[in-house]
């Protein structure tokens, strides 16, 4: 596995990813221009998810891609919902000045959905 492999994953109109527990700034990276080209190619897709919960903590660099993430996404008519921001995280984004106004947060998948107006149906 590389080192800027992110873990994505498209699920009905969702595209989630599972940002890793130390993002560096490769990594942060490789996120931003996947997604892009993810949702630049993927027809139907109207919610972004990334679970920053493996994160203990965060950068400014990283945190400034987050957010520019999360624009990115706004720009194809995609909502971005974080997911699991640990309290050490929240406390840095603060401390770093970073706007994340336009980034609704969730502090679990299932509210992350429920914010997207989006729902997993089981197949009994």
């Amino acid at each position: 596995m590389s080192e800027s492999f992110i873990p994505m994953l498209r699920l009905g109109h969702c595209l989630f990813v599972s940002v890793p527990s130390e993002l560096t700034d490769s990594q942060a990276r490789t996120l931003q221009e996947t997604v892009s080209q993810r949702l630049s190619s993927a027809d139907g897709v109207r919610g972004l998810v990334l679970d920053v919960s493996a994160l203990s903590l965060i950068d400014s660099f990283a945190a400034k891609i987050l957010g520019e993430t999360a624009s990115i996404a706004r720009q194809f008519g995609v909502k971005a919902v974080l997911v699991g921001v640990r309290p050490t995280v929240a406390i840095t984004l603060v401390e770093l000045g970073v706007d994340l106004r336009h980034v609704e947060t969730a502090l679990t998948l299932e509210r992350a959905l429920e914010k997207l107006r989006l729902r997993i149906i089981a197949l009994d």
